[in-house]
């Protein structure tokens, strides 16, 4: 259980030290690994957290902390990285401290030193409200909390026999120039000479050895020589950093003159860099948009990027050479606004694709690229804040499904909170609110920022405007126990403007609601034709948001009319497109289904673990209601159906287990035996 980063390359010595963090672990709740950049921190700490899997009944997870310049997003980075979507209204903070205190587990921080300050304050608060919680960091310095063991990470050995270095340096080699042989004596001395030169350590090794494609170790030796003497009275500079300074000095003159542009414009990224995301944002001036793509292969050859399976990654260590560069360009505040332009363009581009066949990709868009999307926003907030306004409107839903609701509410409240112009994007943006609010049970607040969308609506004029508001109102009155009302404001809605849905896309949105409402009503059979209708326009248009939720409604009415093995075909046709959307509520919603389902079909220890996966869904997004409010007594009536079937003692061992286990292996099992019920 957990969510290590994979690396597809070998780990290489570090017996002594892994022992030792291992012991350090087994004796305090917070071990920091300290050292220069480059030295391999990240690296020790994860194949650490490799070895450590098996001791930690709740897991090892990972929390990548690089992309951060401050506390803003710290906490619900971390909530991220324990796979807490947390849909309540409570702090990030104490929403990661309730979810971890009655757990076992170890979390690793990744790249503290930016924030350290705030760093090691969070760790504190978790640590005493998680008895059960072991923290693993890296960073260049200690976090400064109470009870912290520091571990100096040195670099590999590099002494005469260069042991580890040198092999560190023949792994990589293989992969850089597999047909290079280095076993000839000279061969042998120049490896072991350039790891001694770098003192053994890793990046500059292998930025080193990343040379291979076009040079022999003893060329590299010459020249490397060369440039140490060069920086040898450089007092600024410790022994270990002037080594590293000097490898990616050398890296940097050794790429061609484009290649150290893009280097330093790709700077402004934080996450996972796609190719037609680094053509808009980095190409100009002399770097044309196609010599974008090759470079960036150029780059990632010479070991500058990382390739992922998405794009690229640049370390953090090469990311700060590069932003230094780009300062140096006079280019820094150009690139950043670029950037910003660049993604706030992305996420216009996403809400105008919701309504169609690349739905799912717009979600999965936006869900790879939010650390860059909140970088974006923090710097539109400060340079154009009206974009800041579009944009945050725009990935309020998207952010509101892939659990993201903290950082929506946090965003949108800062842009309403701005004396900017109203229209349109302000009307969306308080309906991304309102919405977000409401999935927080925060339903007072989200009604009156409802009222303020429908005022805001009625100025506007427009269908869309019109139809956003009345999604707002008529969903916080449905989460609120107000089917009926519910039902006025979104049936208004849709006579009041019954459009194509293309023209304007939350017609879909009010659809959902007005089903919903009439199945709390009991007005089943008409909630039936409704749920026909919403799924063949969905169809129509290849969307999966809105046909999901008539799966659901359809699930629920024909479990309500007597047909389950209807119920849990769609159902599980609700959980596959939710799990497509990473939608946690709606997975959450259709594994209950999918759990009355099967209990109603006899087979209790399969209900029993749909609803214990259900539950671990429902403890992951912190919800205060358990989905629809209507649903309370009926699901009590599926679980005393499934004890009956099954007895109390198997039912209680089934669902435990499965709440207990991973929410994602527990969905995957319902998913792939395709019937749990007879699994």
């Amino acid at each position: 259980m957990g969510n290590l980063p994979v690396v597809t390359t070998s780990f290489v010595g570090r017996t002594s030290e892994l022992d030792s963090i291992e012991r350090a672990l087994r004796d305090h709740r917070l071990v920091t690994l300290t050292g220069s950049g480059g030295v391999g921190k990240s690296r020790l700490a994860l194949r650490t957290a490799e070895r450590a899997q098996g001791r930690y009944p709740d897991g090892v997870w990972w929390a990548d902390l690089s992309h951060l310049h401050d506390d803003q997003l710290l906490a619900t980075t971390v909530c991220d990285g324990v796979g807490l979507l947390d849909h309540s209204p409570r702090r990030p903070v104490a929403a990661l401290g309730a979810w971890l205190s009655g757990k076992s587990l170890l979390l690793v921080l990744d790249c503290c030193e930016r924030i350290v300050g705030p760093c090691g304050r969070l760790v504190s608060e978790l640590l005493a409200a998680a008895p059960g919680l072991t923290v693993l960091a890296t960073s260049r310095e200690p976090l400064g909390s109470a009870g912290e063991l520091c571990v100096e990470v040195p670099p590999l050995s590099a002494g005469e026999d260069g042991d580890e270095a040198v092999r560190l340096f023949r792994e990589r080699a293989t992969a850089v120039a597999p047909d290079l042989s280095l076993d000839d004596p000279a061969s042998v001395a120049a490896v072991a000479e350039i790891c001694r030169r770098l003192d053994g350590i890793p990046l500059a090794v292998e930025l080193a050895c990343a040379q291979l494609r076009e040079s022999s170790a003893q060329e590299i030796t010459v020249r490397l020589a060369s440039r140490t003497e060069d920086l040898a009275d450089d007092t600024v500079w410790p022994r270990r950093h002037r080594a590293l300074r000097t490898t990616i000095g050398w890296s940097h003159e050794l790429c061609a003159p484009l290649e150290r542009l893009l280097w330093a414009r790709l700077s402004v990224f934080r996450g996972v860099i796609a190719v037609p995301d680094a053509q808009a944002v980095c190409a100009g001036g002399p770097l044309d948009a196609e010599a974008v793509a090759p470079a960036l292969e150029r780059l990632a050859d010479q070991s500058v990027l990382r390739r992922t399976g998405d794009g690229y990654r640049m370390l953090d260590t090469l990311r700060e050479y590069g932003a230094m560069w780009l300062a140096e360009l006079a280019e820094d505040a150009l690139l950043a606004d670029r950037h910003a332009r660049h993604f706030a363009h992305v996420a216009v581009q996403a809400y105008a694709g919701w309504l169609g066949p690349s739905q799912v990709l717009w979600y999965h868009r936006i869900a790879d690229t939010h650390a860059d999307l909140c970088a974006a926003l923090d710097h539109l907030l400060a340079e154009d804040p009206e974009m800041a306004m579009e944009m945050a409107g725009c990935v309020g839903l998207f952010w509101s499904c892939c659990g993201h609701l903290h950082q929506a509410r946090t965003y949108l409240e800062r842009v309403l909170g701005l004396p900017l112009s109203a229209g349109p994007h302000r009307t969306r943006a308080l309906w991304a609110l309102g919405i977000t609010l409401t999935l927080q049970g925060d339903h007072e607040a989200a009604r009156r920022v409802g009222e303020e969308c429908e005022q805001a609506a009625r100025r506007d004029e427009d269908a869309e405007a019109a139809l956003l508001a009345a999604h707002s109102v008529s969903f916080t009155y449905l989460m609120m126990g107000r089917p009926l009302t519910a039902y006025s404001v979104s049936d208004r809605a849709l006579a009041d403007h019954p459009g194509d849905p293309a023209d304007a896309p939350s017609q879909l949105r009010c659809r959902v609601i007005r089903l919903f409402a009439l199945s709390a009503l009991g007005r089943l059979d008409e909630a039936y034709e409704e749920a026909i209708r919403l799924q063949r326009i969905s169809l129509r248009f290849g969307e999966h948001w809105a046909r999901a939720y008539a799966d659901h409604q359809l699930a629920l009415i024909h479990l309500l009319q007597g047909r389950p093995r209807h119920a849990e075909s769609h159902a599980r046709a609700m959980l596959a497109s939710k799990h497509e959307l990473h939608d946690s509520l709606g997975i959450a919603l259709g594994l209950d289904l999918l759990a009355g389902a099967i209990a109603a079909q006899g087979n209790g220890v399969a209900a029993a673990r749909a609803s214990g996966t259900g539950h671990a869904y429902w403890r992951m997004i912190g919800h205060p209601h358990r989905g629809t409010p209507e649903l309370g007594a009926i699901r009590e009536q599926w679980e005393l159906r499934a004890r009956q079937a099954a007895g109390d003692s198997a039912y209680e061992r089934a669902y435990r287990h499965a709440s207990a286990d991973d929410a994602e292996r527990g969905l995957a099992l319902a998913l792939e035996r395709g019937n749990p019920g007879r699994g």
